[in-house]
């Protein structure tokens, strides 16, 4: 049987409502003895981490998370992180980035439900993960509601629902459905192991901002990031659209780029990404000193930002690593 890594940092899937609310309560021992069927097919070791909602993970937090991994790669053929949803994308696209050369799956997992609940979605989810950290497959990924995802594409696009995780921009890895795994035929290949050294960066730079354009926007707002922040994620309007008449941004941008401020462009649209190139509002921006996205979503795009800052202070350098396609990040045809 193969042998997995489970390590529980908490979530919904773990949580309790003890008269304040859902809170994270069961350890990992405890999961794990939710579905006992699994301990027949794989050779399960749980580690506890943390125990913490999600909307409380911190870049410190991924770090943690990265380093266990690369502590026991080389004990366990596979990994199942539980995670609360709220930042599961976030996170699975940050351990994407700090853990280079995979040759194996890192699974993250989590529910819409808690596991104690009649209605949960956590017994599936964390079979599903299970069965998924058992393949061969080399990367990190999100699974949930029987759908594999990469881990830079995957978005929480509903607060409810089952199905409450899309894969923008990219398809599907795969699709489970009573524990039968079917792949996507035009691209599982390229989630196969190869052999590449197995690296851990965990220097990461939080010092950052994601700043929503909205019309009416104050511009004095760019004089304080200027002053307080090494980089900035801007979410355009549409393709890539920055006002310049009466709220002009576009100029303050250029003084953040001078000033060696990492300026990412965006946009608020969830899928097809930015081209700058289409309307005025776009070609006026520095082109060759800002950050161009693509059709990276802003889940991967804080984490990468954030790594990047803490490899090099150099804007180029940082600028060339972000627009570097990783893991399926970033679309080459946009």
């Amino acid at each position: 049987m193969k042998e997995i890594l489970v390590i529980a940092t908490g979530g919904t899937i773990a949580s309790s409502d003890e008269g304040n609310g859902l809170t994270p309560h069961y350890n990992v021992s405890e999961l794990i003895s939710f579905i006992p069927e699994a301990e027949s097919k794989f050779t399960i070791t749980g580690k506890m981490l943390m125990n913490i909602d999600s909307s409380n993970m911190t870049p410190k937090c991924w770090v943690k998370i990265a380093r266990a991994i690369k502590d026991h790669y080389e004990e366990y053929e596979g990994f199942v992180i539980t995670h609360g949803t709220d930042t599961m994308a976030y996170s699975s696209a940050a351990l994407t980035y700090m853990l280079k050369g995979l040759s194996k799956p890192v699974i993250l997992t989590g529910s819409q439900y808690s596991i104690e609940e009649k209605c949960t979605d956590a017994l599936q989810n964390l079979g599903d993960a299970l069965n998924f950290a058992t393949e061969e497959i080399a990367g990190v990924f999100i699974v949930f509601d029987g759908k594999l995802i990469c881990g830079t594409r995957a978005m929480k696009v509903k607060t409810k629902s089952y199905d409450a995780f899309e894969s923008v921009n990219f398809p599907y890895v795969a699709e489970i459905k009573h524990g039968r795994i079917t792949y996507n035929k035009y691209i599982s290949a390229h989630f196969k192991p190869k052999s590449e050294p197995f690296v851990l960066r965990d220097k990461v730079c939080d010092n950052i901002v994601v700043l929503k354009i909205f019309p009416g926007i104050d511009t004095e707002l760019f004089n304080f990031i200027q002053n307080r922040y090494r980089g900035i994620i801007i979410e355009s309007f549409g393709i890539g659209g920055i006002p310049f008449e009466n709220r002009d941004v576009i100029s303050k941008i250029k003084e953040m780029t001078d000033s060696n401020i990492a300026v990412v462009v965006t946009t608020q649209c969830l899928e097809e990404g930015v081209d700058l190139g289409i309307y005025e509002v776009g070609k006026k921006l520095p082109i060759n000193k800002i950050i161009y996205a693509s059709d990276m979503n802003t889940e991967a795009l804080v984490p990468k930002l954030m790594c990047a800052l803490g490899m090099s202070e150099n804007l180029s350098e940082i600028k060339k690593y972000i627009e570097m396609p990783i893991m399926f990040d970033i679309n080459r045809d946009c």
